[in-house]
């Protein structure tokens, strides 16, 4: 059966029973809003959880919604329902190098040149895997990819765990460095982050401090950035699981988000609605502070996006309008700077900038751009972000000049990022081989590294 049909029937049962949209949401644990998106189909009604919630809720038989019955017993073992998120087995970090006599030549010189990596970071200077010291921002996002990778599977060994408070406080220069996309301090600072944050993993009182999930949280958002979904599963999955063990709503909500995003890169869009949406109307979050607000819009914001990826150019809108009422609400600063890159009417706006150009629509992104005054924006890699969408509109429009000048304007607020992310050498490299070349471009193509 169809979602639209799906949603048809349960509309049908809700008004032939005579509830309102409020009503039949207090029976299934969601908001009127979210049964209306369910109904109509802007939420996909795939999920075997919620089609169970409607069922149960109207009386519908499960046949009826596609679900077959379920029994309460299976092989002697009670069946309760399914969770919201695949559980993975958890991280196991430690332990991970093997003990020296058990090496062989091969493995011992490649552990070496990690020891070197690591003692090159202590003091602040970013190295290659090839062992180099970067002198181009454009191999900074390899070599923060490479250590990322390697603290999460656990490859420095002796790691040093400084106080709670040192650690506190890194991790606040690191979201720093995130938002002034400085990678190569970043590079430094969260790798060995997460390798102490490990390290201390299961000592009294450090779950509930949260270091380790706002850790992934943040290598989630970065591997991401630079393309690296792989990776980047792997990281939100910890977050979540991390997330879970804090049990702090916002901190699991975000890790929803960033778990929406993959799904979403991945073009399973269906399940990057449903996880999206499903984590905005949580009621662990619907409570009246401006942060659970804000976070309940960036995750509607994000439903958004992938409205538009799917092809559903009016249920984007829909939902930028929803998450733009609450930006609304709570008014002009933005809050959460930490997730999401921060909520608030400019960056719902710069959101949508966003969405229409992934909906085909570049005269309308260059439109939603106009109303965004970038210095408005809460950082620097916010503003990234803007110039780069802009051109990205441009160059759909094919204009050539004025796409170059906004790369050229993000390449002036954040040469690391403009200079490491796939997204703009892909969009540098289509320019080079559709048209003439200029100066300027060929410069530019030079310094992020696809024209040598």
């Amino acid at each position: 059966m169809s979602q639209t049909t799906v949603g048809d029937l349960v509309r049908q049962t809700r008004k032939k029973q005579g509830l309102t949209l409020a009503q039949l949401g207090v029976l299934t644990r969601f908001s009127a809003a979210q049964v209306s998106r369910y109904e109509r189909g802007i939420s996909p009604l795939t999920d075997v959880t919620v089609l169970r919630r409607f069922a149960d809720a109207l009386n519908i038989p499960p046949h009826a919604l596609g679900l077959t019955p379920q029994p309460d017993v299976r092989h002697g073992h009670a069946i309760g329902p399914a969770t919201a998120y695949p559980r993975l087995p958890g991280p196991r970090v430690a332990g991970t190098a093997r003990r020296e006599g058990g090496e062989d030549p091969v493995r011992r010189r490649k552990l070496l040149a990690n020891l070197a990596v690591t003692a090159a970071a202590a003091v602040g200077v970013p190295v290659l895997p090839t062992g180099k010291t970067p002198s181009e921002e454009g191999a900074v996002g390899e070599a923060l990819v490479a250590r990322v990778r390697d603290a999460m599977l656990g490859l420095h060994t002796d790691v040093t765990v400084p106080s709670t408070a040192v650690l506190h406080t890194d991790l606040g220069r690191a979201f720093t460095d995130f938002h002034a996309c400085a990678y190569g301090s970043l590079a430094v600072r969260l790798p060995r982050l997460i390798c102490a944050a490990h390290a201390r993993a299961g000592g009294e009182g450090t779950e509930g401090d949260g270091l380790l999930v706002r850790s992934y949280l943040l290598a989630t958002r970065m591997l991401i950035k630079l393309d690296e979904q792989q990776l980047g599963w792997m990281a939100a999955d910890r977050a979540r699981q991390a997330a879970e063990a804090v049990d702090e709503p916002l901190l699991v909500a975000e890790a929803a988000r960033q778990l929406a995003v993959l799904a979403r890169k991945a073009d399973w869009h269906e399940q990057a609605l449903s996880i999206a949406l499903a984590a905005a109307d949580n009621p662990a979050i619907r409570g009246g502070e401006p942060a659970l607000a804000a976070q309940r819009g960036l995750l509607i914001q994000s439903a958004a996006y992938t409205a538009a990826r799917a092809g559903d150019a009016a249920g984007m809108r829909e939902l930028t309008g929803e998450a733009a009422a609450i930006a609304q609400e709570l008014g002009p600063a933005a809050v959460l700077r930490d997730h999401g890159g921060g909520f608030s009417p400019t960056t719902v706006q710069l959101h949508l900038v966003s969405a229409e150009n992934s909906a085909g629509d570049p005269s309308a992104a260059l439109a939603a751009a106009k109303a965004v005054v970038p210095g408005n924006l809460p950082s620097t890699e916010r503003r990234a972000r803007y110039y780069t969408d802009v051109a990205t509109a441009f160059a759909r429009w094919n204009r050539r000049n004025d796409c170059i000048r906004a790369l050229l304007a993000a390449e002036h607020h954040a040469p690391e990022e403009t200079h490491a992310r796939p997204a703009v050498k892909s969009l540098i490299s289509g320019l080079l081989v559709s048209g003439r070349t200029t100066t300027e471009l060929r410069g530019l193509a030079a310094r992020v590294g696809v024209l040598t």
